[in-house]
């Protein structure tokens, strides 16, 4: 059976047809092989080697065909990225135009507003009341308006009207009655607003307040001295209409104030830009309410002792800077702690706070940042924690003093809490002992808040 088995293989060749293989065939026109040639195999490896060959000719021609395939595909997805890409800096470049008008048209709308809307303002009137002869005036120009704004300048005092003062002036805004009948109307005395005198004549303290007037008809204002003495009180006085209430007057200065934060917050713009936009849509309400500030009034609202104390500040800090003096704090710092993070972390704290106290705390912590990342790197640590922690305490130590934060300046620098007392000396001793209180209360919540946050980062200082 081997004989006969073995003489037939020998008279035939297995063929395969099939047109992934390039061997000629006169049937067809396509590429062929032989599967086995008897010829130059034995009869027990004939079969698994023609097998072999087989299989490892057509994965070779599976592997050429595919690579078209796959070469194509990858340059689609290129196209696709780079098609991606130019449709997203296309429409960056939309945003930004969108962005650039709309800050564009928004300054040129603000500005015609301030410079159509004059000032209202009427011009200051001199005047004297005495307890023998008082002051009438009547507006009837009072038209659409909402409300009336006085002004009054005199020798008053701070205290306010009671039953033991002794001299006041009093201000009556009276209307007529609307009795729906032709007879003649009663005037009605809509406001009472009294003002204490001081002892001293020679100084000029200005007063404001504003009224809502009920109706459009015509305003009485009289104004009448209470005296021990005979005498008079000279006085000054201006009146000025508003066109809207005191809601919408809250609800437009809300709007601004939400609009500057948004801008701040989502950094449109910067924040320098963000204030400025704010100030002049602010100048716009002004004069569109029938407020329009003169520019010696914007001028006035400027605090150059502020800003003066501001800069001298900065210089300080800077000069600090350029001699290593935050560097070698942070040094000391971590030798005092020897390694250790909470005690290192502690440290850093006390002395970003006590810094604060005396200087800007602001560029106090801008300069105290890079000598924190550089520790936070030798040991490993994640940053984030350690800085977060240093700000707080830097706004804790910058309300101890007057000098520390620039609402604390603005607070001192105010004249007539400076003619009442309140000096450098009077505000850090008030502020002294409860800001040492809210020290020691702030080391163990800092405890608390890190308490299952790890302060290491994961992997190894060389990858961070």
């Amino acid at each position: 059976f081997s004989k006969l088995f073995s003489s037939r293989s020998k008279n035939t060749v297995f063929t395969e047809k099939t047109p992934l293989l390039k061997v000629s065939s006169e049937e067809n026109g396509l590429q062929c092989m032989a599967l086995h040639n008897p010829d130059f195999t034995t009869d027990d490896d004939s079969w698994d080697n023609s097998s072999t060959e087989f299989e490892q000719r057509f994965q070779l021609e599976s592997e050429m065909t595919s690579f078209p395939r796959s070469a194509s595909s990858e340059k689609y997805e290129i196209l696709d990225n780079l098609h991606v890409k130019f449709n997203l800096s296309k429409m960056r470049c939309c945003l930004k135009f969108l962005k650039v008008s709309g800050l564009f048209i928004f300054v040129v709308v603000c500005s015609i507003l301030f410079g159509i809307y004059p000032d209202q303002g009427m011009p200051w009137q001199m005047l004297a009341v005495s307890p023998l002869e008082s002051f009438s005036m009547n507006l009837t120009d009072f038209r659409d308006s909402a409300l009336l704004k006085l002004d009054i300048g005199g020798p008053f005092g701070a205290q306010v009207v009671d039953e033991q003062t002794e001299e006041y002036i009093v201000v009556q805004i009276s209307q007529n009655e609307d009795t729906g009948s032709r007879r003649r109307r009663q005037q009605q005395v809509v406001y009472n607003w009294s003002l204490p005198l001081s002892s001293r004549r020679n100084q000029q303290i200005i007063t404001t307040r504003t009224f809502q007037i009920p109706n459009r008809g015509t305003i009485f204002i009289n104004i009448q001295a209470f005296l021990q003495e005979s005498g008079s009180v000279p006085l000054s006085m201006k009146h000025q209409y508003l066109h809207a209430s005191v809601e919408a007057q809250v609800t437009v200065a809300s709007i601004i104030l939400v609009g500057v934060y948004v801008l701040i917050i989502l950094e449109i713009v910067h924040r320098t830009l963000a204030a400025m936009l704010g100030a002049l849509a602010a100048l716009a309400a002004l004069a569109i309410v029938g407020e329009r500030p003169s520019m010696v009034k914007v001028v006035e609202w400027i605090d150059y002792e502020t800003l003066a104390l501001l800069f001298g500040m900065m210089v300080l800090v800077a000069i600090f800077s350029e001699t290593g003096f935050f560097d070698y704090c942070a040094v000391k710092a971590y030798r005092f702690s020897r390694g250790k993070v909470w005690a290192m972390i502690t440290l850093l704290c006390l002395i970003a706070a006590i810094l604060s106290a005396f200087l800007d705390n602001v560029t106090t912590m801008l300069l105290f940042t890079p000598v924190t990342i550089r520790l936070c790197e030798v040991l490993n640590l994640d940053p984030r924690h350690v800085l977060i922690a240093e700000v707080i305490f830097t706004n804790i130590g910058g309300a101890a003093t007057a000098v520390g934060d620039p609402p604390n300046v603005i607070i001192v620098s105010k004249q007539e809490l400076r003619k009442r007392g309140l000096d450098f000396a009077a505000f850090t001793g008030h502020m002294f002992l409860g800001i040492c209180l809210v020290v020691l209360v702030s080391f163990p919540f800092l405890r608390l808040l890190y308490w299952n946050k790890k302060l290491y980062n994961k992997e190894p200082s060389e990858i961070v």
